[in-house]
């Protein structure tokens, strides 16, 4: 197990959403999730996208993303978005936003 320190200038950004979704939407969030994931594993500085579900929480999703930096995912987000939002087919609820930098890692 190795142990990273992150400089500020090297640490990752990562970009959280956490969503309220009724079991029958579930489906549908999964495949916009990947159609999201598709344009943005596109874009530059794009590392990794995950869709979690919540532990102990009924009915809450998130979809994470990591980027190389703020500014890539202000590019994507500022380009793509509101055309994903129109394109999205689930019903979901925003429960909130959250914009995350990594300061240590461990492998």
């Amino acid at each position: 197990m190795g142990i990273k320190n992150s400089s500020i200038a090297d640490s990752m950004f990562i970009h959280a959403v956490l969503f309220e979704i009724n079991p029958k939407e579930v489906p549908s969030y999964r495949k916009d999730c990947r159609m999201w994931a598709g344009y943005a594993g596109k874009a530059k500085g794009f590392i990794r996208y995950l869709t979690v579900k919540r532990l102990d929480y009924k009915n809450q999703y998130a979809s994470v993303y990591e980027w190389s930096s703020k500014q890539d995912h202000g590019r994507f987000m500022k380009e793509y978005h509101d055309w994903l939002v129109s394109k999205s087919k689930a019903k979901v609820k925003v429960l909130g936003y959250y914009n995350l930098k990594t300061i240590d890692e461990i492998r």
